[in-house]
């Protein structure tokens, strides 16, 4: 089966829509169509979280692949950001030691692979930039030096640890939902002093790194000395939903995992195994890499310049619940809901279908329903909900002074399930 045309005017579509792009969003986010494969991550784990500590050696690597292939002028700046990512409005000289902006400076061409690229890569801090406090950070990426031609953002971190976070998984409280959720208390252990913590502290808990889960904290259960203790019956319930389905797709000489069909033309071709629902009434232990994807090759040596692109046809065989859309979602494209990853819906089929262009690797995804009437989202619709099913969770622990003009990270956690 060959997808060449479709991809063609897929592509051309989302030239269009990134043409419109000119600000830069508080997020995960691509700009223009040619650029993928973007990651970021702290150098000691491969696609971990990208948090590090203040003036420590620990390191973050940001990378991406720009389809266009031949050398380009890419330039990028950080942004300090307030706890829910809007911008801090502080001077540059505030929050970064060394220069306010630099040129990437490394990139290597693709070799062996029908896809042409140049693979562009970045570790921060570095001598040009280092920031010089704590708090979330935006990656501004952009063409030519100019800052009006944004070409990807991405999120990081910078922490203090000054204080510890200790965190606990349950069972969720709600008899209703015993079976299928999970529940996060916490205590935030410290020895500074928090004049007021219902004002002074805010803390975020995520699952499996996903913004989308996000849950804010600003009112602890209770104040003890040295303590602040996270426990209300009623909050911080998370589906536990399922464990991610996944695809292997390291090698075009043979089939991987859930990969049907292999084919070239001018381009790679992978057909995934179609999939059904997974929210059967009993859990299945399957493992997972909590969503992380793994740019991977066996046919070649080097992973960034010697993996090659393929286009994958996925199919969901189920019927549409409402008016909504459904989207492949994962941390290979920020478990965003966007026109690339959107799925196309056949009536008489009763079966989703959806094209992605993606770099050989392997791939965690599931499936993510949009309500077209309220706007909501769910993922356990099609994927299940289950207690037993192993989730990691984050913490970040914001301070603002009273006084001070942005949120410092104090602290960070993160916890898997299988660790109970």
């Amino acid at each position: 089966m060959k997808f060449g045309a479709s991809l063609f005017l897929f592509f051309g579509a989302l030239q269009i829509c990134f043409a419109q792009q000119k600000q830069f969003e508080y997020d995960n986010h691509v700009y223009t169509a040619q650029i993928k494969s973007v990651q970021c991550y702290n150098t000691q784990k491969e696609q971990s979280l990208p948090i590090i500590q203040l003036n420590s050696a620990a390191k973050i690597l940001f990378s991406f692949d720009d389809l266009d292939g031949g050398s380009k002028d890419y330039w990028y700046t950080l942004e300090h950001c307030t706890s829910d990512w809007h911008s801090s409005n502080l001077s540059v000289l505030d929050y970064l030691d060394g220069m306010s902006e630099d040129r990437i400076i490394t990139y290597a061409y693709s070799a062996k692979t029908l896809q042409k690229f140049t693979h562009y890569e970045l570790t921060l801090p570095n001598e040009q930039i280092k920031p010089k406090i704590s708090g979330n950070y935006l990656l501004k990426v952009y063409e030519d030096g100019d800052i009006k031609k944004p070409v990807c953002s991405q999120r990081f971190y910078i922490t203090t640890n000054q204080v510890n976070v200790e965190m606990q998984v349950t069972s969720s409280t709600n008899v209703a939902l015993r079976f299928s959720n999970q529940k996060i208390n916490f205590s935030i252990i410290h020895q500074m002093p928090i004049q007021n913590p219902y004002t002074d502290i805010k803390v975020i808990l995520m699952q499996n790194g996903n913004p989308l889960t996000a849950k804010l904290n600003t009112r602890p259960t209770y104040i003890k000395p040295g303590s602040l203790i996270y426990s209300e019956i009623n909050a911080n319930d998370f589906e536990g939903l399922n464990e991610f389905r996944k695809f292997d797709m390291r090698s075009f000489r043979y089939k991987g995992v859930h990969v049907q069909d292999i084919s070239a033309d001018t381009i790679n071709n992978v057909i995934l195994f179609p999939d059904l629902t997974n929210n059967a009434q009993k859990y299945t232990r399957q493992p997972d890499d909590d969503g992380a994807f793994f740019i991977r090759n066996q046919d070649n040596r080097d992973n960034d310049t010697d993996s090659d692109y393929a286009s994958l046809l996925f199919t969901l065989n189920a019927a549409a619940p409402g008016t909504g859309d459904l989207y492949i979602t994962g941390r290979f494209n920020n478990f965003g809901l966007n026109a690339e990853n959107k799925m196309t819906y056949d009536v008489i089929k009763k079966r989703f279908t959806a094209i992605q262009y993606l770099k050989q690797g392997v791939y965690d995804y599931q499936y993510t329903w949009k309500d077209g009437n309220t706007g909501k989202t769910t993922t356990s619709l099609f994927e299940g909900s289950f207690v037993e099913t192993e989730n990691s969770y984050q913490a970040f622990v914001y301070f603002r002074k009273p006084g001070s003009r942005w949120d410092e990270l104090i602290g960070y956690q993160t916890i898997s399930t299988v660790q109970q």
